[in-house]
C-alpha cells in the first residue's frame, strides 16, 4: 500500500485506502471493498460513508466509483483551508478570551505597596515595564516620541511591541518630529507601522516623550532633557487625564503622516501600501506561481518575493496564507 499522503487534507488511513482501491478498481460493489481490502467491515463501511458525504466517492446502482483526483484533491485543499482560517481567524482574535478570563479574577485588595507612581531607572527595567504596558494594553496606546531618527536597536526592541498591539486590534495613535522622516530607515518603520493599522502624525517641533496605555497607565521621562535618567509610571487618575489630554492637544494640531508623504498611490486607499505593493498582494493572492505574478507585475522574481516577504512583516503574518486572511480582514484585497 502507498504511504499515506492524504492525512494533510483530512483523510484516515482507511479512507485513504478506500478512494486509492476505488482508482484502481472503479465499479466494484460496495459489500466487497472490505473484504479485497482486508479491513474490518466496520470502520470501511462508515469510511465510505464519510467520502460519500465528503463527495469523494459516487455510488450507483449499488457500485461504487470514485472521482477524479483533481476535484477531489481541490476540493478537500480548499475545505482544509477554510478550516485553517477559522483557527487563524480565532487565534489572532483573542481578546474576548482574554476579557473572559480576566473577569474571573478578584479585584486586588488595597496593598500598602502599591504605588500609584513608580520611579524606574535603568534601560532594561524601562524596556521590561514597556514590554508589560504593551503586553497587556487591550483598548489604545498613545505615544509621543520626539527622536529625529531610531536606531536599528531601537527598531528592533519597537517592532514586535507595535506589532503585536496592532495585531490584537488595539488602537495605536503616535506622534513624531517631522526631522524623524529624513532618516531613511525610521521612515520606512513608520509606513511599515502604518500599513500594520497604526496612525501616526507629525509635528514641526515635538519635545515631550508620553505614553499612556488604555487611559489607566502613564509613562513619562523623569528628565525631560534627558531621558536616561529614568522614567515615572503612573496610574494616578489625575496625572494620566492631565497627559492624555496633553497627547491630544497635540494631536489635534498634527498632520497626518501618509498624507505628509504622499503615499497614498490608489491601489489600496487607506492601506499606505505603495502601488507595486498593493499589485504583489493583489498577485499573491490570485496566481499560483511567483514567476507568473513577477511577469504580472513587471519585476524581477528576486524583487517580487522580497515584496512578498515586506508584505507579510508588515501584515504580521506566518504565511501566505495567514497573509492572505488579514488582508482580506483589513479589505486591501
Amino acid at each position: 500500500m502507498a504511504e499515506h499522503e492524504m492525512l494533510v487534507l483530512g483523510l484516515s488511513h482507511i479512507e485513504e485506502d478506500v478512494y486509492r482501491h476505488l482508482l484502481r478498481n472503479p465499479g466494484i460493489e460496495v459489500e466487497d471493498i472490505h473484504v479485497l481490502l482486508r479491513h474490518e467491515a466496520g470502520p470501511t463501511g462508515r469510511s465510505v460513508q464519510r467520502l460519500r458525504e465528503l463527495k469523494i466517492i459516487q455510488e450507483i446502482d449499488g457500485t461504487v466509483r470514485a472521482c477524479e483526483p483533481e476535484l477531489v484533491v481541490a476540493r478537500l485543499a480548499e475545505q482544509r483551508l477554510e478550516k485553517l482560517y477559522d483557527d487563524i481567524r480565532s487565534l489572532t482574535h483573542l481578546r474576548p478570551l482574554m476579557d473572559s478570563l480576566g473577569r474571573e479574577v478578584p479585584d486586588p485588595e488595597p496593598s500598602a505597596d502599591h504605588r500609584p507612581v513608580e520611579r524606574i531607572t535603568g534601560l532594561d527595567a524601562i524596556r521590561t515595564r514597556l514590554d508589560e504596558l504593551a503586553f497587556f494594553a487591550r483598548d489604545e496606546v498613545l505615544a509621543a516620541e520626539p527622536y529625529d531618527a531610531l536606531t536599528p536597536e531601537n527598531i528592533e526592541n519597537s517592532r514586535p511591541l507595535d506589532l503585536r498591539c496592532l495585531r490584537r486590534g488595539v488602537s495605536c495613535r503616535s506622534l513624531i518630529r517631522r526631522t524623524a522622516l529624513e532618516d531613511g530607515p525610521t521612515r520606512s518603520y513608520l509606513m511599515e507601522l502604518t500599513a500594520a493599522g497604526a496612525q501616526i502624525r507629525v509635528l514641526e517641533t515635538l519635545d515631550e516623550l508620553m505614553l499612556v496605555y488604555d487611559r489607566r497607565t502613564a509613562l513619562v521621562p523623569l528628565d525631560p532633557g534627558n531621558t536616561s535618567k529614568g522614567a515615572l509610571c503612573s496610574t494616578e487618575e489625575g496625572i494620566v487625564t492631565t497627559v492624555a489630554n496633553n497627547f491630544e492637544r497635540l494631536w489635534a494640531g498634527a498632520d497626518d503622516l501618509t498624507a505628509l508623504l504622499g503615499r497614498h498611490s490608489g491601489s489600496i486607499p487607506g492601506s499606505g501600501l505603495t502601488e507595486i505593493q498593493g499589485k504583489v498582494l493583489r498577485l499573491m493572492c490570485t496566481v499560483g506561481k511567483d514567476e507568473i505574478g513577477a511577469r504580472e507585475a513587471g519585476i524581477a522574481l528576486r524583487t517580487y518575493r522580497r515584496h512578498i516577504s515586506d508584505l507579510m512583516q508588515l501584515l504580521g503574518a506566518e504565511n501566505r496564507a495567514h497573509a492572505a486572511l488579514l488582508a482580506r480582514e483589513r479589505d486591501w484585497v
